[in-house]
């Protein structure tokens, strides 16, 4: 199967995600395993971008925020002698994020991405994957993650572009409003600073240098149909919410739903059979204000 993600450079790493007991849902897993199902296997191909976009140096100071299970944390600590710290309010992503990553050079706390416990100027490079657009007030996030780094220093983040570039989600949404009409508001194209530009403005609105958006596209392998599906009914983030909400009878009929199969394929996903889905990500960067770091 393939299929396409779009992800924009709007701080959009995630905040705590929710979970749902649907009929005939796989059997029931920590939080941080369904979101590795759902997401996890995306953000691990999309992190080491992000890291060389927010040109991450050797011995570099990092703050991952909204870490999650740790992808981001894990690719930073790929460059030598890198320091990192990954902050998230899920106890259950914090524990699988220090289980597999956790050691002398990075580390994992519980965190508020609004209101982050470090000093003033304490970070070279402050990042955030797929959570600023989960954040409820996105702008008092990045306030934050410019608050605790150092002047000349990078803000960088990454989010999906929901409405054209993450092909997965939106094959599915569009599916979802066809059969029924009334939760359009639940699609994730309604969501703040996911569409292309509107990080960038954001971030100039808050005085960064050197503003850049860029969008990267990735690929991800799918062994099957039920590969694919499957993960949306673990209730990850607002699809997998969604899908784990359903009855039975209406969790079949959007599985079997008239645009999922043909969408797949359109997306250059053979179905049944192996598909590769694609995934466009944007990021917005910006080195902080000389002197005060504003």
């Amino acid at each position: 199967m393939s299929s396409t993600a779009d992800a924009n450079s709007f701080i959009r790493l995630g905040a705590g995600a929710m979970t749902g007991t649907p009929t005939s849902q796989p059997a029931i897993c920590p939080e941080s395993d369904g979101y590795e199902r759902f997401m996890g296997r995306w953000s691990r191909r999309l992190a080491p971008q992000l890291v060389r976009f927010a040109l991450v140096n050797e011995a570099d100071a990092v703050l991952d925020v909204g870490c999650g299970t740790g992808a981001l944390s894990g690719a930073a600590a790929a460059i030598p002698f890198t320091r990192v710290t990954g902050v998230d309010p899920s106890l259950s992503y914090i524990s699988h994020a220090e289980k597999e990553l956790g050691g002398a050079r990075v580390r994992f706390e519980l965190g508020d991405a609004l209101a982050l416990r470090f000093c003033d100027a304490t970070f070279d490079r402050t990042l955030s994957l797929l959570m600023l657009n989960h954040l409820p007030d996105p702008a008092a996030g990045l306030r934050e993650m410019i608050r605790v780094t150092r002047p000349n220093g990078i803000v960088a983040a990454a989010v999906w572009d929901y409405g054209n570039g993450m092909e997965m989600l939106r094959i599915f949404w569009d599916e979802a409003n066809a059969l029924d009409p009334t939760i359009g508001a639940r699609d994730q194209r309604q969501m703040p600073v996911s569409r292309p530009g509107e990080l960038t403005a954001l971030w100039q609105g808050y005085g960064l240098q050197n503003v850049e958006e860029r969008s990267l596209t990735i690929d991800l392998s799918f062994s099957s149909f039920d590969d694919f599906w499957q993960p949306f009914l673990f209730g990850q983030r607002p699809a997998g919410v969604y899908a784990a909400s359903l009855s039975g009878p209406a969790s079949r009929a959007l599985r079997s739903g008239q645009l999922i199969s043909p969408g797949l394929r359109c997306a250059g996903m053979p179905v049944p059979g192996y598909t590769v889905t694609r995934a466009r990500s944007m990021y917005s960067w910006r080195a902080t204000m000389n002197g005060d770091g504003r």
